[in-house]
C-alpha cells in the first residue's frame, strides 16, 4: 500500500470514528480524533464557532449529552495538501431524537482539514453547512 493511500485511509477511518464515537456518547474516544487546538464551525446548524478540543467535547455533552444521535458521513473527496495536511468535504446525514420525543433530520456536509501529528492524523478544523434539516414535534399529550 502506498503512503498515500495509507493516508487517505486513515482519514477515512478517522471520520468513521467521528461518527461512531458522537453516536455512542464516548467523549473520551472522540476527544483523541481531534488537534488540541480544533476549530468546529456549526453557525450553519444553529451552533457557533468554537475553538479548543475541551471546549468542543465540553459543547457537545450539553447540547447533545441525553440526545440520540445517529451520523452517518460518505461519499469523501479528500486531498493530500501535503505530505502532513489534508484537506475533505463529507457529504453527511444526521438524525436526533431528543428526550421529550422532538426530532430532527439533517442533510450537508462537513468541510474539514486534518494534519498528521505524532504519526496519527487528526481534525483541525471542521464546518458543518446544511442543505436541509427536517423537524419533527415531540408526542402530545
Amino acid at each position: 500500500m502506498s503512503s498515500e493511500t495509507g493516508d487517505l485511509e486513515a482519514i477515512k477511518q478517522l471520520k468513521a470514528r467521528y461518527c461512531r464515537t458522537m453516536d455512542t456518547k464516548d467523549w473520551q474516544g472522540m476527544r483523541a480524533l481531534f488537534a488540541d487546538d480544533v476549530t468546529v464551525d456549526t453557525t450553519e446548524s444553529g451552533g457557533t464557532v468554537i475553538t479548543g478540543a475541551d471546549e468542543f467535547m465540553r459543547f457537545l455533552r450539553e447540547a447533545i449529552g441525553d440526545v440520540t444521535t445517529v451520523h452517518h458521513c460518505h461519499l469523501p473527496e479528500i486531498d493530500l495538501t501535503a505530505p502532513t495536511r489534508a484537506t475533505g468535504v463529507w457529504a453527511m446525514e444526521d438524525m436526533l431524537r431528543w428526550p421529550d420525543g422532538a426530532e430532527m433530520h439533517g442533510y450537508g456536509h462537513y468541510h474539514e482539514t486534518y494534519e498528521k501529528r505524532g504519526g496519527s492524523w487528526r481534525i483541525v478544523s471542521s464546518k458543518l453547512t446544511r442543505l436541509r434539516m427536517d423537524f419533527g414535534a415531540g408526542p402530545t399529550s
